[in-house]
């Protein structure tokens, strides 16, 4: 049967009837979602109609930051028992990573010039800083670069809900060229031949200096002791080795944390 214009109308206009008259006859169905409360008052039952709002239903992620009230989570400065045994791979476990997973090495500046398509530039940037470098270059193979963005995302981070004011950690040597490593040989004989940085996987970052991030403008952020920015830095390392992301050596002589990406 052929539908015509006049009769979809006198359809609609019956089916628009039925519903007022629904609506009227049965209001409830009109009604939000409610759960029914019976109580009793004056020793009558009485009905109360209770609204449940839609985000009450929806489970609520646990916060890092707050806890349930809204007040501030205190996470305590834990460090690590003692930095040798947590911190103990030497540079023969190092190597054979850097090895693995490195360029080829650097015979001096000119050559890492045309090593671009291997290698990753760094520089200070808002979650470290590169010290003036003296005895290496700063380039490092991309996925070194990356643990070491995320080391100082995670440094702040930490910072962050532990209530200390943000520091940047400071990186000291990074790509190392043949040429660098005879100099650094001449004047320190315990520096080896066949370096972990030779291959731009390795960099240190030193534990005894960090650089305060000031508000531009704003007041003078509170002094902190090295050693407790020493303590939540080694927090964020011990994570990251335990994640199988690098091999971390503690260096005394040196105060660095010497890390090989894995």
């Amino acid at each position: 049967m052929k539908v015509t214009k006049n009769r979809y109308l006198a359809g609609f206009g019956s089916i628009v009837i039925v519903l007022a008259l629904v609506r009227c006859v049965f209001p409830s169905v009109a009604e939000d979602r409610a759960a029914l409360v019976s109580s009793v008052v004056g020793g009558s039952d009485t009905v109360v109609a209770v609204k449940e709002p839609f985000a009450a239903s929806l489970p609520v992620p646990e916060s890092r930051f707050f806890d349930k009230d809204g007040n501030i989570v205190k996470h305590r400065i834990m460090s690590v028992p003692k930095y040798s045994d947590a911190f103990p791979d030497s540079n023969n476990v190092q190597l054979e990573c850097a090895t693995r997973h490195g360029v080829s090495p650097v015979d001096n500046r000119a050559d890492a010039e045309h090593r671009k398509s291997e290698l990753v530039y760094i520089d200070s940037n808002p979650f470290y800083h590169v010290d003036p470098l003296r005895q290496s270059i700063p380039y490092l193979v991309p996925r070194a670069a990356v643990l070491l963005n995320d080391i100082g995302r995670a440094y702040f981070d930490s910072l962050q809900i532990k209530g200390v004011p943000l520091h940047k950690v400071i990186v000291t040597s990074v790509l190392r060229t043949r040429e660098d490593i005879r100099k650094l040989r001449n004047y320190n004989g315990n520096a080896t031949e066949n370096s972990c940085h030779l291959y731009g996987t390795t960099f240190d970052i030193c534990y005894n200096r960090y650089i305060t991030v000031q508000e531009p403008g704003g007041p003078e952020r509170r002094a902190v002791r090295n050693d407790t920015l020493k303590w939540i830095l080694s927090e964020v390392l011990r994570d990251m080795r335990q994640q199988k992301r690098c091999y971390v050596k503690y260096e005394v002589k040196q105060g660095c944390f010497h890390i090989t990406v894995r």
